[in-house]
Parts: C-alpha cells; sequence; structure tokens
C-alpha cells in the first residue's frame, strides 16, 4: 500500500514516516491475509484445524459483507478457482475490484441505503440453494453491519437509516451500536447462519473491533448472540434516545423487550454446529507490522495497546502525553522513539463541523502538543475514509496550532465544533490514502525525534488544558 507523497505536508521528517504506515496497512492486505488463512493440496483445505475434503462438497459458494470485500474475494478465488459455484459479496460505493466468480455489488456506509438491502437480499436468495453437501464460505469485514442491510418484519430501511444516524451522533461504541442492529435487523446477531443451516459454513473475518469479538464485527452475522432485547433498550436509555427513536423502532424494541418478538440465535443452538469462523486480520497485525517497519528505520518502537477506546479528543491528551514523556523522561524508550497504539475512538458530536474521529484526535493532539517540538501524533483510519471525508485522519506537531492561527483559524473553535478538516487542510496536516480495501480499526503513532526539545512548562508556565476547561 503506498501514500501518495504528494498530498502531504513537504516536511521531510512527514515523508520518511509515510513508509512505517504504508507497511502497517500492508500487513492487513486482505486479499494477502485471507489467501495465506486458506491451505490447499488438491482437493483438501485446510482452514485453522479443521481440514475440507472438496471433492465430497458438491457446490462452494461464497458471500459476504464490508469494505475489504473485493480483495478478501480475490484471496479465495486465488485458493479455489473453479471449485466456487457462485457468490455474492456487498461491498461500500469505490471500494471494488476485478473478481471472476463472486459477483460484487456496492452499498452506502455508514449509513445503509437501498443498495444495502438489494445487497442482502441477493444474499439471502443465494443461499436458499444451499444444503448439507454444501460449503458456504463467508467474507467479513469492517462495514458490514451498514453494508448488509435487511429490516426485521415491521420496519423499513428509513427507520434503520435514522436509528444508525442517531447511534452514531450520540458517542454510542460500536458493540452499543451493534447491539441494537442485530435487534432490528433478519440478518445480523447470528441470524445469518441460520440461512444457510444444514451447510458447512466457514467464515473469514478482517477484525475492524477492539478485541476481536465476533459478536459484533459486522454485528456477528456467524455467531451466537450474546445480547438480548433487554440489552438494546438499555443502550436507548443510556444516551435517552427514546424519544428520538423512529415509533416503528421503538415499538419494536418494545415488543421484543415484552417477549413479542423472537430473540436473536443464543449460544448452544443446533444452527452453529457447523459454522467454523476464523480471523485473518486485525489491529494487532498492523501494529506489528508498523512497529517492525519503524524499528528497521532506526526507532525504537513499541506497540503499547491495541485496546484505545474513548473521546477522541481525551485520547489526543494521552497520546501527546506519551511523546512528552519520552521528551523528559526517555520512557517506555529513549528517542529517536515510534509509540503505536491502536484502537477506536468515539466523538460526540456538538458542532455542525467536517471531520471524522481521527482528525478530531489529531486536532486535539496538535492544541496538546503546542510548543513542544521534535514530537508528531499520526491519527490513521486504516480504511482511508475518515468520517464523511476524503482523509484518513491527520499527521501533527507542535506547530500545527501555530500555523493554524496564523493562517485565520482557532483551533480550539474547530475543535469544539467538530470541525477538524479544513484547519488540518489549511496547515497541510491531513493524511489523504484513498481507499485502502482494508479495515481493521485505527493506528495512533506518536514519533519522537533525537533533537532538543523545548519544554512549555518551564518557557512559558503552567500550560493548561484549553479541552478540559483549564484543568
Amino acid at each position: 500500500m503506498k501514500i501518495d507523497r504528494r498530498i502531504l505536508n513537504p516536511n521531510p521528517a512527514r515523508q520518511a514516516y509515510l513508509p512505517i504506515l504504508e507497511v502497517a496497512l500492508s500487513a492487513v492486505e486482505p486479499r494477502g491475509c485471507t489467501r495465506q488463512a486458506l491451505r490447499r493440496s488438491g482437493d483438501r483445505l485446510w482452514v485453522g484445524e479443521r481440514v475440507y475434503d472438496l471433492d465430497r462438497v458438491r457446490d462452494v459458494y461464497v458471500v459476504g459483507c464490508g469494505k475489504a470485500g473485493a480483495p478478501m474475494v480475490q484471496g479465495v478465488e486465488d485458493v479455489l478457482g473453479d471449485h466456487i459455484t457462485a457468490g455474492v459479496v456487498v461491498v461500500k460505493e469505490g471500494h471494488v475490484a476485478p473478481t471472476r466468480q463472486v459477483r460484487l455489488v456496492e452499498a452506502g456506509h455508514p449509513l445503509p441505503d437501498a443498495r444495502s438491502v438489494m445487497g442482502a437480499r441477493a444474499v439471502v436468495d443465494l443461499l436458499q440453494r444451499v444444503g448439507e453437501r454444501d460449503l458456504v464460505i463467508v467474507l467479513i469485514s469492517g462495514g458490514g453491519s451498514a453494508l448488509l442491510t435487511l429490516p426485521a418484519p415491521g420496519l423499513a430501511l428509513q427507520d434503520l437509516q435514522e436509528l444508525t444516524d442517531l447511534l452514531l451522533r450520540c458517542g454510542a461504541t460500536i458493540e452499543e451500536i451493534n447491539t441494537l442492529r442485530k435487534h432490528c435487523s433478519a440478518v445480523k446477531g447470528g441470524q445469518l447462519a441460520r440461512q444457510m443451516a444444514p451447510a458447512r459454513v466457514l467464515g473469514l473475518v478482517l477484525s475492524d473491533v477492539v478485541g476481536n469479538s465476533l459478536a459484533t464485527i459486522a454485528s456477528g452475522p456467524l455467531v451466537p448472540d450474546p445480547t438480548t432485547f433487554a440489552d438494546a433498550w438499555a443502550v436507548v436509555e443510556k444516551y435517552g434516545l427514546g424519544d428520538s427513536l423512529p415509533p416503528a423502532v421503538r415499538e419494536h424494541l418494545q415488543a421484543g423487550l415484552h417477549g413479542r418478538g423472537a430473540e436473536t440465535p443464543k449460544p448452544g443452538e443446533a444452527v452453529f454446529d457447523q459454522v467454523q469462523v476464523e480471523i485473518v486480520g486485525d489491529n494487532a497485525l498492523a501494529a506489528e507490522g508498523g512497529a517492525q517497519a519503524a524499528a528497521e528505520a532506526g526507532y525504537h518502537a513499541q506497540v503499547l495497546t491495541t485496546f484505545v477506546e474513548g473521546e477522541a479528543r481525551e485520547v489526543a491528551w494521552v497520546a501527546a502525553a506519551l511523546g512528552k514523556e519520552v521528551v523528559r523522561h526517555a520512557r517506555p524508550c529513549p528517542a529517536p522513539a515510534c509509540l503505536i497504539l491502536g484502537g477506536e475512538t468515539t466523538v460526540t458530536l456538538r458542532g455542525g463541523g467536517t471531520g471524522g474521529r481521527n482528525q478530531e484526535l489529531a486536532l486535539a493532539a496538535a492544541l496538546a502538543l503546542e510548543g513542544w517540538s521534535g514530537i508528531t501524533v499520526v491519527a490513521l483510519g486504516t480504511d482511508g475514509n475518515d468520517g464523511p471525508t476524503d482523509a484518513a485522519g491527520g499527521m501533527v506537531d507542535g506547530s500545527t496550532a501555530a500555523r493554524a492561527r496564523a493562517a485565520g483559524l482557532d483551533p480550539l473553535f474547530h475543535l469544539q465544533d467538530n470541525d477538524a478538516y479544513p484547519l488540518l487542510q489549511a496547515t497541510d496536516d491531513l493524511l489523504i490514502t484513498g481507499p485502502t480495501n482494508t479495515n481493521v480499526n485505527d493506528l495512533i503513532l506518536i514519533l519522537v525525534e533525537r533533537s532538543e526539545m523545548v519544554w512549555p512548562s518551564e518557557r512559558l508556565g503552567w500550560v493548561s488544558d484549553p479541552l478540559l476547561g483549564g484543568r
């Protein structure tokens, strides 16, 4: 994966960081990850601890959903070729690649659209053909929840669009969002597995969820759902959404809450007896790839965690603090240093600006780093799409805020208005990769160069935190 160097701040140090990001993305290239998970010798296919005798399989079908669907299909086709009978995989608009036996359906993300429903129906229609002698390979990656949308009886697409928009705006976690999605869907939360029984099912998953919970990735279409209607309603109450829900959604959830609706399939049900699910790539793999590239470039490189969650602007303050710790105390390692965090933050929308969680994190980090030299914070969405923008994130340092003010922009105002994109664009601090066709959460890199540092606390006295009200 190559990043176009023409669209980034021309600072040579910034350019030198790009190979680290490129290696991190290449480590989770979906075609290679999928192909590596499948070991074939003649008519025998090994996946994890299981072996499939293709000579005893009548038909092989490929279905799925997610931003990485197209290259994952290519990986399966590389290994199985003409053994594939037919397939349908739903991908995000523009995230396509040449395929042979499997049809790709483009659909909307992060909000589902009519094509999401059309794609889901095409998948379900194809699955009506499968029997107990067939093998169904299901390819799942980030974005699958929106891309594979089939409303539960009594609900319409508009209901799910409004619900998704509400959940994205309130700051709910992906686990909370998917708890509601599963209970408003006919395919999520293990319900797709029902459509395929009694065929043998092989799920290959590129994880975009912190901790790799199979019940959360793409809303867990192949695995038992541990959540209930009661859990879904608890999310509604937590964020005070009861009066904002579409009436049909509220009625549907209340019916399920009081036992008048069918629950999602739970652990121990027979529909999962023939289902195998394997993770083929995740955030940890990308972080480890980036750390190895950084080490080869001469940095002391460490992956600190792949479990980052929380408000983007608050995580930014922690990322900046880690860089300062390297400068002041050479902990957890001396400069030059590359500290890597992985996970997925959230943004509670307070304003009407343009940006995404990685851009917001970068802007907040720029404020936290103001006046410090030699520290750069990179916030990268591995799918190449950060919010409803063409940026993957941002790359900032201690000069970003000053450069913004010189351009007539107030960084704190833009942060409060959730308007990071135009500011980072004006300062040449946007990170733009284009669609990467992969998706394994976000990466945060804190890069510290060995140089003469300036410590604002000594030069200026106490520096308050503009993000936390001067605490």
